[in-house]
């Protein structure tokens, strides 16, 4: 397998990742930066790939004790390689004992389609980017929330069109639920969305202006077109301020 070195967080995090299949973007940089960790707390990243997530909210907040989950054993090696977190081998839906205490954190870049939507031509693509039964979402939910010690929070990136099941599975487990839309460009849909919830918090649900990538109305060349509010989050590390 060909392997490439790609740079997060304007070089401060280094990955190996495959040159084909499922590579890590900015997805991972945004659920990392969406998570309220502080220094000294655990972290659980569930199907953790390469270790994209729990890497850059590393970079951003020291001390952490990461651990990742993740299936495929050829990312699962990579993360091992990429850094210093926990990285275990198996299904999120069939954790080992050793998992069941509760973590401060859980983050989670979930597969994005439906089981019914057609696979990826690559098998690995195929696995990361699509649920292996209709329901999945709500089930990594389960496992996110049983693993969230209390006060723990957890948070999802997702597409934008899975937000009612977002929804539908962490509103009866968490309160808090803030709710954070992704947009290519202002004035465009959202094509992801960013939920967070804590455990035992009372506070009611609320939506958050958009998040906006790029500036302007179409990409016009090859330079640069994040806004200063992307690129602060994607190059400079800094955190998303959900509330």
């Amino acid at each position: 397998m060909t392997v490439t070195r790609d740079g997060f967080l304007g070089g401060r995090v280094t990955l190996a990742q495959p040159a084909r299949g499922f590579r890590a973007g900015s997805d991972a940089v945004l659920l990392a930066a969406a998570c309220p960790a502080r220094p000294g707390e655990t972290v659980l990243d569930l199907g953790c790939g390469v270790g994209a997530a729990m890497y850059c909210l590393g970079a951003r907040v020291q001390g952490l004790r990461l651990t990742g989950v993740e299936r495929d054993a050829e990312a699962a090696r990579l993360a091992r390689a990429n850094g210093p977190a926990e990285v275990i081998e198996g299904s999120v839906l069939d954790l080992p004992p050793a998992l069941r205490l509760g973590f401060d954190h859980v983050i989670c870049n979930p597969p994005y389609f439906g089981a019914t939507t057609a696979p990826a031509a690559d098998p690995a693509r195929a696995a990361a980017l699509r649920e292996a039964a209709p329901g999945d979402l709500a089930r990594w939910i389960d496992v996110a929330c049983r693993r969230a010690g209390p006060k723990g929070s957890v948070t999802f990136v997702a597409r934008a069109d899975r937000l009612a099941d977002l929804l539908g599975a962490m509103a009866p487990r968490l309160g808090g639920l803030r709710v954070l839309p992704v947009a290519g460009r202002a004035g465009v849909e959202a094509g992801r969305v960013i939920v967070r919830g804590q455990k035992g918090a009372r506070a009611p649900l609320s939506l958050l202006a958009p998040f906006v990538m790029h500036a302007g109305a179409a990409h016009e060349s090859d330079r640069d077109s994040h806004t200063p509010q992307a690129q602060a989050v994607l190059r400079d590390g800094q955190a998303l301020d959900l509330g």
